[in-house]
Parts: structure tokens; C-alpha cells; sequence
């Protein structure tokens, strides 16, 4: 069986990249890494920040190769919303909240592909919040979790993609960031064209505020703990997966609000 695994950086894929040997392959018109986990193919897509990015990848993966793709996981970090979610948590998402201006403002991920992540050990969240923008001080983060629990920027595009294709779609994400923890740096201005972090860019913003230098090197710390709780996650998920295949027949539905 196929299975779809996205994030939006290196960084987050990184830990998991080390634990085997992925390949690259095109799968239809969207480039991946793939590696054979416990008899599941797994093809990893990197998309970029953003919620457009991922749509636009995503897409130029499914479109064409959606008839052999047995499930798809949105993956990578989220800033925790509410007081109970710590540093290296990771969470499942029953729905999916987007801000974007758009018909529809809400997916329900696959409920197996939730109720297999919770028995692994994963935390079923309510909903996640899809944002624009990175959510960089704890005031935003506590009005956003009146209403949802982590925050990220890709997993509804890519969910709903899949969903419009009949592919089974969860989010899951490992908390990098809590509640009350304000970063260091405005992180919005460090994005590069392409969705990535630019170097000259972070460079740049540390120049301007050195006070930020500790804080910087705490969560860089904190993310590569929630990286590694999220890479040793995923690799046994996807075995559940496999001694699971019949359960990801059942068909998510997209819920509209």
C-alpha cells in the first residue's frame, strides 16, 4: 500500500529521513521521497509554509496517482492552543479549521485514520486552525484556542485535497511551541519566496534584536524534540496502517461551516 506523508519543512522531515533509506521519485507530476516502512510505500512531500503551497503540491501529487494512494497524513509541527499540550506532544485531528475566506471553512478528517492514531498513543484534538500566518505571540495563540487547540499553516489544503479525490486524510502534528511562549522573532518575515525558512533573512532579524538569541536557540531546541517524538510516531503509525488496510476503505467526508 501507498501512503502520502507531508510536511512543510526539512527540518521537520529530517528525523525521520535519518531512521531510513528514502529514495526520490516522482509520483505523477510531484516530486517525493519515498522508503518502505513495515510493507507500506511511503512518499514524502515536502510542500512549503503556507496553506496555497501545500494545496498546489499536494495536488500535483494526487491528481494523477490518487486511485493508488491508500491515505494521506498532513505532518510536521504545530504552536500548541491550549495549557495541557506540552513540547513534543503529538496530536491527531478529528477537523480542520481554515481562516481563509472560502466556502468551506472546515474538514473532518478520517475517523480510523484518528481513531488508529489514538491508540498508538496520540492526543485527539477537536480541530487545528490552519492560519496564513505564523501565530508568533502567546496573545494570539490563547484568542485562536478559544476555538481550536494547535495551529499550523497546511494541513486543510492538503486534507482537502485528498478528500476530493476519496483518499481517507489525517492531520497529525507534534507540538513545538506552547501556549504561553511567544517567539523570539517576528517568523512571518523569515519565510523565502518558496515556503522555506531563509538563513539571510533569520540573519538578518537577529541582527536587529540580538535579545533574541536565547529564545531562538530554545525553540530550535524544543523543534527538534517534537521532530524526533513525530519521527518515532509516524514510523510505527504506518505499521498500524498496514495491519489495518481494510478501515481505510471507509471514505472521510468534507463537513462545511
Amino acid at each position: 500500500m501507498k501512503v502520502l506523508v507531508t510536511f512543510a519543512l526539512e527540518n521537520e522531515f529530517a528525523p525521520w529521513r535519518a531512521m531510513h533509506e528514502f529514495r526520490a521519485e516522482k509520483w505523477s507530476e510531484g516530486s517525493v521521497e519515498v522508503a518502505n516502512i513495515s510493507s507500506v510505500e511511503v512518499g514524502v512531500l515536502l510542500t512549503g509554509m503556507g496553506p496555497h503551497r501545500a494545496g498546489v503540491a499536494a495536488s500535483a501529487v494526487i491528481w494523477g496517482d490518487y486511485g493508488s494512494i491508500a491515505a494521506c497524513i498532513s505532518s510536521g509541527l504545530a504552536g500548541a492552543l491550549r495549557p495541557e499540550y506540552r513540547v513534543g506532544e503529538i496530536l491527531a485531528a478529528k477537523s480542520i479549521y481554515s481562516q481563509a475566506d472560502s466556502p468551506e471553512r472546515l474538514v473532518a478528517c478520517s475517523a480510523p485514520l484518528v481513531a488508529l492514531a489514538a491508540s498508538h498513543g496520540a492526543v485527539v484534538a477537536n480541530r487545528f486552525h490552519t492560519a496564513d500566518q505564523i501565530a508568533g505571540t502567546a496573545g494570539e495563540k490563547r484568542a485562536l484556542g478559544r476555538e481550536s487547540d494547535a495551529v499550523e499553516m497546511e494541513s486543510f489544503e492538503i486534507v482537502r485535497e485528498a478528500l476530493a479525490f476519496g483518499i481517507p486524510a489525517v492531520a497529525i502534528r507534534a507540538i513545538s511551541d506552547e501556549v504561553d511562549e511567544s517567539l523570539p522573532i517576528d517568523m512571518n518575515r523569515i519565510v523565502a519566496a518558496d515556503g522555506s525558512v531563509s538563513v539571510p533573512r533569520v540573519i538578518g532579524e537577529v541582527a536587529k534584536k540580538p535579545q533574541a538569541i536565547p529564545g531562538l536557540v530554545r525553540l530550535g531546541r524544543n523543534s527538534k524534540k517534537a521532530a524526533e517524538s513525530l519521527a518515532n510516531f509516524l514510523d510505527s503509525y504506518v505499521a498500524i496502517l498496514a495491519r489495518n488496510s481494510e478501515s481505510l476503505r471507509v471514505k472521510a467526508t468534507v463537513s462545511v461551516s
